[in-house]
């Protein structure tokens, strides 16, 4: 059983809360909004684990007890399909895992954004951002993002992807697609498949500690050999 199965299905009475469990809309529109000031600090956050599992599944299972497909609740209907094909783009699915729209990162999206507790800025900055994006598609190729060839939509999505490669005049796409894209991880893992995707474990006891991958060490330069080698560590 993984802790998404152990995840009870919020009550119909109380849309907020699932019995057992501690997460609720509010914890999670807190924790997220946490996590990039706990991170930069350097603050431990016990309570982030239980707060983040399983979060980008709640808004499905909401829709499941109700016996229905999940109906967005923020977003239109033509920005609920922008944001499953942009989704993808960011996280694709490959040999490893799934897409961003099979782990229901969609889902997880709206069901933050069309709660009491998000922040109107939040909102807006989502909403103005999907239509920037289609503007800027209407103006070079006459059509809506989905509307548009594979070709291009990675040709705008370049563009905007790399903030010190960015054309001028590309600074509202920028600023959108950046937060779109830490959202869009926000979701993916927290998820099932994102846990799978970096092989989390999570607090299980081990009888001997492996170490990071030499790959890794390999990748940042650095060894387990690098304290020996300091002057005076064995004095």
């Amino acid at each position: 059983m993984t802790r998404r199965d152990r995840l009870p299905v919020a009550h119909a009475n109380h849309p907020e809360r699932s019995e057992g469990s501690a997460v609720t809309r509010r914890d999670a529109i807190k924790t997220f909004s946490l996590v990039g000031v706990a991170s930069a600090l350097g603050v431990s956050m016990p309570h982030l684990e239980r707060a983040v599992s399983g979060v980008a599944s709640l808004a499905e299972r909401e829709a499941q007890a109700q016996g229905q497909a999940y109906a967005p609740k923020f977003f239109t209907k033509h920005e609920w399909q922008t944001v499953r094909v942009l989704v993808d783009y960011i996280i694709p699915r490959d040999a490893r895992t799934g897409s961003a729209t099979d782990a229901k990162v969609p889902e997880f999206m709206d069901w933050l954004l069309a709660d009491k507790e998000m922040s109107d800025t939040t909102r807006l900055a989502h909403r103005g951002g999907l239509g920037w994006l289609d503007e800027e598609c209407r103006h070079r190729f006459g059509k809506a993002f989905v509307a548009a060839s594979d070709a291009q939509r990675r040709q705008v999505l370049d563009d905007i992807a790399y903030p010190q490669k960015a054309p001028d005049g590309m600074s509202h796409g920028v600023s959108f697609f950046s937060r779109f894209r830490d959202f869009t991880a926000s979701g993916f893992y927290s998820s099932e498949t994102g846990w799978k995707d970096v092989q989390y474990i999570g607090n299980v006891s081990r009888p001997d500690f492996p170490g990071c991958p030499q790959p890794a060490l390999d990748k940042l330069g650095v060894s387990y050999d690098l304290m020996n080698s300091r002057v005076g560590i064995n004095k």
